[in-house]
C-alpha cells in the first residue's frame, strides 16, 4: 500500500500531545473480551460454592447463604480479584494458561479458608464444602475458558471479532511476516507498507491513513523503526498499539512490555487507555507551577532588576530568538548577564568556543559576562523570565532546552529529534551535567533517553533533581 502525501496548514503539535483525548483504539473488544470472562468466572465461583454449601456436611455456619448474605460476595470478589492478579485476563496466551489459572483458583480457596478462621476461629467449618468448592470452581472455570476460546477462534475463522492491523516491513520480508502474523488467527491485515512510510517526509500521511483505515495495532520490523525510536509516541498519541515483529537481535525499548507472536516473544508498546491525557495534565502543571513561581519570586525580579542597572548600562532583560517546537522561532527572555553587544563580540570568541563539535557556543571564562551576570548564571537565576514564555506556551517548564539559530543552522539530521517536543526551562541535560558536558552529541543522547522516556513521574523527579544541581551550582558558567 503506497501512501501520497497530505498536505497540512494546521500547526504542528508536541510530539506527546493528542489533538484530543479520547481512549484507546481497539478498548472496546478488548473490554467486552474481559467483561465476558470475568462474567463467567463469577457465574462459575456462584455454582460452584452453591453446590458445595448444598452437598458438604451441613452445619449451621454464617458461611451458609440462608443465614448471611455477606459471604457469597465476598467469596466472587476475592476469586476475580486473585484471578485478575495473576494477569489471566489480559489478552493472548495469558488467559489460556491452565496451570496459573488453576493456581489462582486454589488460592482463592485458601484465602477464604483464611477468611473463614479469621472470621469465627471457634467455629467449625465444613472441610468437605471447602474441598468441593475447590474442585468444582477449578474445573468449572477452566471449563468455561477452554469453551469460550473454542468459541472464539471458530468466530475468527469466520472472519469475525479480528483486530484490524497494519504491517510496516521491508519488502524483501513482508511475504515471511504477513505469515507470522497470520499464524496468530486473531488480526485482520488492513494493508502493508514499506520502512520509508515512517521516514520524516512521509510519516505524517502515514498516521492519517492508519487513522482513517481504523487501525487498532501495527505490526513494524525492528529495521523499521530502530533509528526512530521516538516514533513509538506517534502510535501512543493515536491511540494505535505498536508491536515489534520478533528479530534475533537482543534490544530493549522505553515503555515496552513483551508479548509473544507465533511463540516468540516480541516488543509490544502500547498506547495508554486515555489518549492525550498525561500530556495535558502536564501543560496544566506547567501553566499553574509557572503562575505560582512568579507570584513567589516576583520581589527577587525586582531586586535583580535593580542590581542589573547598578551594575551596568543596558536593557534588564535579555531577548534572544531560539529555535522552539517544529523550528518555530520565538524569543526566549531572560536576565541579561551580558553586555550590551555581546552577540556582535561572539564572532571574535569562536575560536575560543569548548564545544568539541562546535555545535554549541560554550566557554567557561567568557568576557562578555557581568559581574552580576556571573552571580546570577551560577545559580540559573538569568533563566526565571523563561517563566513568562511557559506561560504563554513557548516552553515547558521540563523540556530540551532551546538554542540560538545559530546551533541549530549546525545540526545534523539525527539532532533535529529535539525539535519534535516543547522546550524546556530544565531538561535531563541540566541535572546531568550542565555545562561539564562538552560534547553535543552527549546532550542528544540525554533528550532523546528524556523524550522516549518521558512520563509526569519523570517531570517531577527532573524538577526535584534542578533544585539540587541549582544549590550546589554545579556546571554552571
Amino acid at each position: 500500500m503506497a501512501f501520497n502525501s497530505i498536505p497540512t496548514t494546521r500547526p504542528k503539535p508536541d510530539l506527546r500531545s493528542s489533538t484530543s483525548i479520547f481512549f484507546r483504539k481497539g478498548i472496546t473488544i478488548g473490554s467486552v473480551r474481559v467483561a465476558t470472562f470475568v462474567l463467567l468466572d463469577a457465574i462459575s465461583i456462584y455454582l460452584s460454592w452453591q453446590l458445595a454449601i448444598s452437598y458438604g456436611t451441613q452445619f449451621e455456619s454464617p458461611w451458609k447463604m440462608t443465614q448471611s448474605s455477606l459471604f457469597l460476595p465476598v467469596v466472587i470478589a476475592v476469586g476475580i480479584g486473585v484471578i485478575d492478579a495473576r494477569g489471566l485476563y489480559k489478552s493472548g496466551k495469558y488467559y489460556r494458561d491452565y496451570i496459573e489459572l488453576i493456581k489462582a483458583v486454589s488460592l482463592v480457596n485458601l484465602f477464604l479458608l483464611l477468611i473463614a478462621f479469621l472470621y469465627n476461629p471457634n467455629h467449625y467449618i465444613s472441610r468437605s464444602a471447602f474441598l468441593l468448592f475447590w474442585f468444582l470452581s477449578v474445573t468449572s472455570v477452566c471449563i468455561c475458558r477452554v469453551g469460550m476460546t473454542y468459541f472464539v477462534s471458530l468466530l475468527r475463522r469466520q472472519g469475525v471479532i479480528r483486530r484490524p492491523v497494519f504491517l510496516i516491513s521491508d519488502k524483501s520480508h513482508q511475504e515471511k511476516d504477513v505469515q507470522l502474523i497470520e499464524q496468530e488467527n486473531c488480526y485482520s491485515i488492513l494493508g502493508v507498507a514499506d520502512s520509508s512510510s515512517l521516514d520524516r517526509r512521509n510519516r505524517e500521511a502515514t498516521f492519517e491513513s492508519l487513522q482513517k483505515l481504523g487501525v487498532v495495532e501495527v505490526f513494524a520490523s525492528w529495521s523499521s523503526i530502530k533509528n526512530r525510536l521516538y516514533l513509538c509516541w506517534h502510535f501512543q498519541t493515536i491511540g494505535i498499539t505498536l508491536r515489534i515483529l520478533p528479530t534475533e537481535l537482543s534490544f530493549s525499548l522505553p515503555r515496552s512490555g513483551f508479548e509473544s507472536i507465533g511463540n516468540i516473544p516480541s516488543p509490544v508498546i502500547r498506547a495508554p487507555i486515555i489518549i492525550g491525557g498525561d500530556y495535558w495534565v502536564k501543560r496544566g502543571f506547567d501553566f499553574c507551577f509557572a503562575t505560582l513561581l512568579l507570584l513567589v519570586f516576583s520581589p527577587l525580579y525586582f531586586l535583580i532588576a535593580l542590581l542589573i542597572k547598578v551594575d551596568s548600562p543596558g536593557p534588564i532583560f535579555f531577548r534572544q530568538t531560539r529555535v522552539g517546537l517544529h523550528g518555530r522561532h520565538f524569543k526566549v527572555w531572560k536576565f541579561r548577564t551580558m553586555v550590551a553587544n555581546a552577540d556582535r563580540l561572539q564572532a571574535t570568541l569562536e575560536a575560543k568556543n569548548e564545544m568539541k563539535d562546535g555545535v554549541l557556543f560554550k566557554m567557561k571564562d567568557d568576557p562578555r559576562v557581568t559581574g552580576i551576570g556571573k552571580f546570577l548564571r551560577r545559580y540559573s537565576l538569568d533563566e526565571l523570565p523563561q517563566l513568562f514564555n511557559v506561560l504563554v506556551g513557548e516552553m515547558s517548564i521540563v523540556g530540551p532546552r532551546p538554542l540560538p539559530v545559530r546551533d541549530v543552522q549546525r545540526f545534523e539530521e539525527r539532532h533535529f529529534i529535539r525539535q519534535e517536543v516543547l522546550p524546556g526551562i530544565t531538561g535531563l541535560w541540566q541535572v546531568s551535567g550542565r555545562s561539564d558536558i562538552d560534547n553535543f552529541d552527549d546532550t542528544v543522547n540525554l533528550d532523546i533517553v528524556y523524550i522516549c522516556s518521558w512520563s509526569l513521574q519523570l517531570d517531577m523527579k527532573i524538577i526535584l533533581q534542578t533544585v539540587g544541581v541549582v544549590l550546589q551550582k554545579k556546571g554552571a558558567y
